[in-house]
């Protein structure tokens, strides 16, 4: 009889298989594991620190939170958050209120605000020659403030008892216009559009002093006057060694009894509107409004913009001198060419024109 031969069992193979299931399993898992946890330290753009408002509300779910935080901008991915929150055990954690954060903080920085619910300051700058509707936009977008309610609380009565200086400002719903003093500026993060404002007022009124109302008493200027040159040099001079220049040319027209005819003032109307021009056509210089210098002598009723320190400086300081015209100049530096006479403010007229011209021709 032939001997029977064992057969070989490969009861092996499918532990190893096994294991090998397992052990890519754990590879996957430990690698998410890592990834979440390195979530902690990054951050979407480490030299973005401008703040932003974000508003948590109660029952806010982390999903949501995560959208909320990349929608504004803070963080790069919803879902990234999310992770991270569930393998830290923070879902369920995070707490109600206004948070202000930036882009520069970290997932660890956020994700402790949240779970801490302390609401931290907001630092934001308002610049020169911002008008009051810049100012609304601009909080608008950082989420302090919704834009219709701040307009409307800058347009109501009220402030004038507790800034006296306001009792001498134009009338109307423009009245803080050139008095929202341009600064940078660190409050609560819960500010309401009260104390914003009040935040403003106070640093005009420490920034315009004792002195300063003095001197445009001497100037036989009253304060809201001096305020609305300011604003006119704010928006006409773009480098500070002509403010005094800009404002030199304004009295000695004012004193001539010329119109001022500052395209400032017209761009001032048109940009209530959002029609903000490079260049004003005639028509826009016959546009019906008060604030027209063109088609009205003296000063608008009231400020253009937020004048900044220097432009009030200059509008307490005029240079002495016999200039009535200005335009910028040929170097196409942001300065001005100021002259004496129309005839030579026409040749002047011509040469920045002329050099604009050859420059956008050649593609700078």
């Amino acid at each position: 009889m032939g001997k029977k031969e064992k057969t070989k069992t490969k009861s092996g193979t499918p532990l190893r298989i096994l294991l090998i299931v397992v052990a890519f399993i754990i590879v996957i898992l430990l690698g998410v594991y890592i990834y979440g946890k390195s979530l902690g330290g990054s951050a979407k753009d480490k030299n973005n620190k401008n703040e932003i408002m974000v508003t948590i509300e109660k029952g806010s779910t982390t999903a949501g939170i995560g959208k909320l935080l990349q929608d504004k901008g803070i963080i790069k991915s919803q879902k990234d958050f999310k992770l991270y929150t569930t393998l830290n055990r923070y879902d369920g954690l995070y707490q109600a209120g206004s948070y202000a954060f930036s882009p520069s903080m970290t997932t660890d920085t956020i994700a402790k605000a949240l779970r801490t619910g302390k609401t931290n300051d907001i630092t934001f700058t308002i610049p020169e020659g911002y008008t009051e509707y810049d100012i609304a936009n601009k909080l608008d977008k950082i989420g302090l403030v919704k834009k219709d309610e701040f307009v409307n609380t800058l347009e109501s009565a009220g402030f004038a008892s507790e800034f006296t200086f306001l009792k001498g400002a134009q009338k109307g719903a423009h009245r803080l216009e050139g008095y929202l003093f341009p600064s940078t500026y660190t409050i609560p993060a819960t500010s309401d559009n009260n104390f914003i404002i009040s935040s403003m007022l106070t640093q005009f009124d420490k920034n315009f002093t004792a002195a300063d109302r003095a001197k445009a008493k001497e100037m036989k200027f009253t304060e809201n006057q001096i305020i609305i040159v300011a604003s006119i040099i704010e928006k006409e001079a773009a480098i500070d060694a002509d403010r005094d220049k800009v404002a030199s040319v304004i009295y000695n027209r004012l004193k001539a009894k010329m119109p001022l005819q500052m395209d400032s003032t017209v761009q001032y109307v048109l940009g209530l509107d959002n029609n903000r021009k490079k260049d004003l056509s005639i028509d826009d210089t016959q546009v019906k409004s008060e604030y027209n210098t063109y088609t009205n002598r003296g000063l608008p009723p009231g400020p253009i913009c937020c004048p900044g320190k220097a432009s009030i400086r200059a509008a307490l300081n005029p240079a002495d001198t016999k200039y009535m015209y200005f335009i910028l100049s040929d170097r196409l530096d942001d300065s001005m060419a100021f002259s004496e006479k129309y005839s030579q403010f026409l040749k002047d007229k011509d040469a920045y024109y002329k050099a604009r011209k050859e420059k956008e021709g050649k593609g700078n």
